[in-house]
């Protein structure tokens, strides 16, 4: 397997496929996962002739189970040096749920000509707790809860999380994927508890607004108003809006986990995005 190890001694798995000479694609996970969480879209834009890169964040999936680090500085910081290692230039960054919170932070601050453009998908930005600068937020007391079942029985709540809301099985009449499920749990269970833990602070209290005015690159802002984990309204509208060039694409009825059960609508407007064509503002998924 392939890993970089970071100046912290920490070593970081990672996938790199495709032409060394193609534009390269990045992508980041979401919470508690790994980088398999991207295999469709890995295999999508392989065959469409781009290099493909995905990670496991620390304490996540193949990468070491660090006792420090679980929060967004450490985590932009590790995906800056598997930058410098693979020496990616003009890469296109695809963040979902907590990746995308990851990808702000990053690309922020990344170094002149490493980004070209960047996506956000159900992400976490601008910040997902309720405050007094966050009003519509999602109350403390909901992580705290989640903190809770994770560090009770992590297992079970590692079932429970993609069986409901993650994936949307829980609307009515939908068509459950036990496949999904699944492999969200082994994803989840590869991981380290005290990241899986930690990072439930890191997702929902770091605030990117700063970061997101910060970024010069164009942004496309992927979002269902059905989403059960990141609310709609106080995410990718909000984000938008803070974005110097970015693009709100609107869907009705998708759950979170949308690239994983909708990747024939989600796939094409990536590639769209990727080649400068026009991403139409709002669309009601079938």
């Amino acid at each position: 397997m392939t890993y970089i190890t970071t100046k912290d001694g920490t070593r970081i798995f990672y996938k790199d496929w495709g032409p060394r000479d193609a534009q390269p694609i990045v992508f980041h996970h979401g919470w508690p996962l790994s980088a398999d969480d991207w295999d469709n879209q890995m295999m999508f834009f392989l065959a469409e002739g781009y290099r493909v890169i995905a990670h496991d964040r620390r304490g996540h999936g193949r990468s070491d189970q660090t006792d420090g680090g679980n929060e967004m500085d450490t985590y932009a910081a590790d995906v800056a040096e598997l930058v410098r290692a693979l020496d990616l230039k003009n890469a296109i960054h695809i963040g979902h749920s907590t990746g995308g919170g990851e990808v702000a932070h990053y690309v922020a601050r990344a170094e002149p000509g490493r980004v070209a453009k960047a996506v956000l998908i159900d992400a976490v930005p601008p910040v997902m707790v309720k405050k007094e600068s966050n009003p519509g937020g999602t109350p403390l007391e909901v992580f705290d809860g989640f903190r809770a079942a994770l560090a009770a029985n992590r297992a079970q709540f590692y079932l429970d999380v993609p069986s409901g809301p993650f994936y949307g099985f829980n609307r009515p009449g939908a068509k459950v994927s036990e496949g999904l499920v699944r492999n969200w749990w082994r994803q989840a269970m590869m991981g380290s508890v005290k990241a899986g833990y930690e990072c439930i602070k890191a997702f929902s209290e770091t605030d990117f607004t700063e970061d997101l005015k910060a970024i010069d690159v164009p942004v496309l802002v992927i979002h269902s108003e059905d989403d059960q984990i990141v609310p709609y309204a106080d995410a990718g509208p909000l984000t938008v809006k803070l974005l110097k060039n970015g693009t709100l694409k609107t869907y009705k009825d998708l759950p979170h986990g949308l690239c994983q059960t909708h990747p024939e609508i989600v796939n094409p407007e990536l590639l769209a995005f990727i080649r400068g064509k026009d991403v139409k503002a709002s669309e009601k998924a079938a």
